[in-house]
């Protein structure tokens, strides 16, 4: 399997178990009563898978797009290539509307 293939699924799969530690730590922690909705009801379980597949798409896609960004530039040598710093700022001096109508002589007729 090609290497950026591998990539995007290893950071998929990483994303899918945050997502069942996640809904595991909702459940656990019964945060706004959801274990105990999940625990007492006849279909709580199925709510749960539908949670967690749910959020494992979301956490996969977001991870997989978090590693992406990562990823530097290689510059050939085996490193990565280092940003060239921005230039510095200058300050320009910009005159007000206020003053540039003030000192436009009036017209009298």
């Amino acid at each position: 399997m090609p290497r950026h293939v591998l990539f995007l699924l290893r950071h998929a799969l990483i994303g899918c178990a945050l997502a069942v530690l996640f809904v595991g730590g909702l459940i656990a922690f019964d945060v706004a009563r959801l274990g105990e909705l999940v625990l007492h009801s006849s279909n709580g379980l199925l709510a749960a898978l539908v949670l967690t597949v749910a959020l494992a798409i979301t956490f996969g896609s977001v991870q997989m797009g978090f590693a992406v960004m990562l990823l530097g530039e290689d510059d050939g040598t085996g490193g990565r290539r280092q940003m060239t710093p921005r230039p510095a700022l200058v300050p320009v001096r910009v005159r007000s509307r206020d003053a540039m109508i003030r000192r436009t002589p009036r017209r009298i007729d």
